[in-house]
């Protein structure tokens, strides 16, 4: 199984620009995808509740990984002493204090050692033939036992894209988000307990946002940014 996941390339601007919706595509995804902006400021006085969270999780975790490794954990930061925490750890951005929940999300190293069983509902299910989840845990076991870089890279790219399908899945219940790298990696790790297979990659705010935010500012035009070989 391929260990670099293809993405389809997408852009703004005048030049080239995409006609608004291409034939086929889903509108729903694409108005979400148009819509999303970093939100600047929140309500803090509106929360979300416990079942909110736990969608929008339950929905991050529909992200691609490589074997379906799953290699992401994720720390809703929601009380006000936690989040005071995390905002010192942030350089005290006002973000994190003032959204509803900021979640910690973690890429983890390891989790080949877990392959097995973690393919086995989908070998149960019918979905994957045993003799290929076999495969999968062997080539897992080769490519990744005794290579720190590439697990590194792995708990990197699952946790970016659960945070983006976090992002777009808490667009569509009508939230605000925020993704956050200014942190330090280790004040985090130390104040909420992460082990040393845990790697703190992003951080992203989630609630209602208050007055004075921007839309989505424009994207450099596809020529700019594409090309086809």
């Amino acid at each position: 199984m391929p260990r670099h996941v293809a993405s389809r390339a997408t852009g703004g601007g005048s030049r080239n620009a995409i006609p608004s919706p291409l034939p086929g595509m889903l509108h729903p995804i694409h108005s979400l995808i148009e819509s999303r902006a970093a939100t600047l400021h929140y309500d803090p006085a509106r929360e979300l509740s416990e079942q909110q969270i736990m969608e929008l999780v339950r929905l991050a975790t529909c992200a691609p990984s490589a074997y379906n490794l799953q290699n992401w954990r994720f720390i809703a930061v929601r009380s006000r002493e936690a989040k005071a925490r995390l905002k010192a750890a942030a350089f005290g951005q006002q973000k994190v204090g003032e959204a509803a929940v900021t979640f910690i999300i973690c890429g983890r190293l390891n989790t080949h050692d877990e392959l097995p069983h973690l393919l086995r509902p989908a070998v149960e299910a019918a979905i994957l033939p045993d003799p290929v989840a076999r495969d999968w845990v062997a080539m897992a076991e080769r490519d990744y036992r005794d290579n720190l870089p590439l697990q590194r890279d792995e708990a990197i790219r699952s946790a970016s894209l659960a945070a983006m399908t976090l992002m777009l899945a808490a667009q569509g219940m009508g939230l605000s988000t925020t993704p956050l790298g200014g942190f330090d990696g280790e004040v985090v790790s130390r104040q909420f307990g992460l082990t040393d297979n845990e790697l703190p990659v992003i951080l992203v705010c989630v609630g209602y946002g208050s007055v004075g935010n921007l839309p989505q500012k424009p994207r450099r035009a596809l020529d700019d940014v594409m090309s086809y070989a």
